[in-house]
């Protein structure tokens, strides 16, 4: 498995497959043929059904400028190799080609040419799934985010340190924001309305109004092409950090137990990320938000001092019971269901972690398991399902036609 900074990266929304993945693949190919005087760059698939949403063909452009850039969006090519592949070409000034390269962006914002791997995503841990992760611990008597310091090195915690500020300063951008996101839906912020005191509420119909308004805070300055983190990715970016937020909030816990939550939360993200996918357009938004879901209740485990028995189960929990969920945002814009849907996954993530603890010792599903069910079931699910916006909601709402 790769390094933590692979899963976590620090960039603009409103998608990390979308619109970081492609700004990333523009400049390598950029660096590669600096002197070329034109860019001609084809989308296929998912970036091509949503990319005017999610403002791919602006993330690729201002990489190339101020050289022309020939954006082409095909939508009928079906023999892919990634749901989101890209193809790029550079040109002389008399129009001969210098380079052609294709582009996979494979979700949270990583990038691989086609055949090629990357230097900077090196295996960092021996291990191919959270079974063998748990047998570590249990030959070490160590926990899961020790595992992390461990193979990871001590940097690691500076760079979950920098990841937890980003997080925080994106939710606390987000709350004190109102008005529309940009676009043709004019969609309103609600993250500060959330924020607000309700006059009559308990205390516990208050505290997931909290939550709800973090994980609003963070999705909408995604949605607007704020900064954010990927947790695994830009579109389910609201999850985690919403649930740490509360935590600190709730029990004023220390900074160091959230990097070790982080630490935790950040491993079971990877199990996902290399055993089945965090990408919508490859496997529906059962892979985003049902990884960060699973990503928050291990983080809430991990705060709570719970068992690895009790993590894996909470995990378990978690992306179990998003299986099937489709990733169908309309008009190709990360806002709807996206940003509510974030809401929605940060109780279930506090949800899974209380029942975990209730019910351990009673599981019959692994967590291993789970996540072969999840990647399975998104290849099943119809490309209509998987961030094309021709199928669910998308087909269904007409504002957009």
């Amino acid at each position: 498995m790769k390094s933590l900074k692979e899963l976590y990266k620090i960039g603009k929304g409103p998608s990390s497959s979308h619109t970081m993945g492609p700004e990333r693949a523009a400049r390598s190919f950029l660096s590669l043929c600096p002197e070329a005087h034109k860019f001609r760059v084809v989308l296929y698939g998912s970036l091509a059904h949503t990319g005017k949403g999610h403002l791919t063909d602006e993330a690729v452009i201002n990489v190339f400028a101020p050289r022309e850039t020939e954006i082409v969006f095909d939508r009928e090519r079906k023999d892919l190799p990634h749901p989101n592949t890209m193809e790029m070409f550079a040109y002389k000034e008399d129009g001969s080609l210098i380079l052609q390269k294709t582009y996979l962006s494979v979700g949270g914002g990583t990038v691989c040419a086609l055949g090629e791997t990357l230097p900077d995503e090196g295996e960092v841990y021996p291990f191919l799934n959270f079974e063998e992760i748990r047998r570590y611990c249990v030959k070490e008597n160590c926990g899961l985010d020790d595992v992390v310091f461990r193979f990871e090195g001590e940097d690691i915690k500076e760079y979950l340190r920098m990841i937890w500020r980003r997080m925080k300063e994106t939710v606390e951008c987000g709350l004190k924001k109102s008005g529309e996101l940009p676009g043709k839906l004019h969609v309103q912020r609600k993250a500060a309305t959330l924020s607000r005191a309700v006059a009559g509420e308990g205390v516990t119909e208050r505290e997931k109004r909290i939550l709800c308004s973090f994980a609003f805070a963070t999705a909408e300055e995604n949605a607007s092409g704020g900064r954010i983190v990927t947790a695994p990715t830009c579109g389910a970016s609201g999850v985690l950090p919403a649930v740490l937020m509360y935590l600190v909030k709730k029990n004023r816990i220390s900074e160091d137990l959230i990097i070790s939550a982080l630490a935790v939360a950040g491993l079971i993200g990877n199990v996902v990320k290399t055993n089945a996918s965090v990408s919508g357009a490859e496997a529906g938004c059962q892979a985003e938000i049902g990884t960060a879901t699973a990503m928050a209740t291990a983080a809430v485990c991990r705060v709570y001092g719970y068992t690895i028995e009790e993590t894996e189960y909470a995990a378990e929990i978690a992306l179990e019971h998003q299986l099937g969920l489709t990733c169908d945002p309309i008009c190709g814009y990360v806002q709807i269901p996206c940003i509510e849907r974030n809401a929605v996954a940060a109780m279930r993530a506090l949800d899974g972690a209380e029942l975990s603890h209730v019910l351990a010792g009673t599981r019959k599903i692994s967590f291993d398991v789970i996540v072969k069910t999840m990647y399975e079931t998104g290849k099943d699910l119809s490309e209509r399902y998987r961030e094309t916006s021709e199928g669910g909601l998308a087909a269904q709402y007409n504002g957009c036609r």
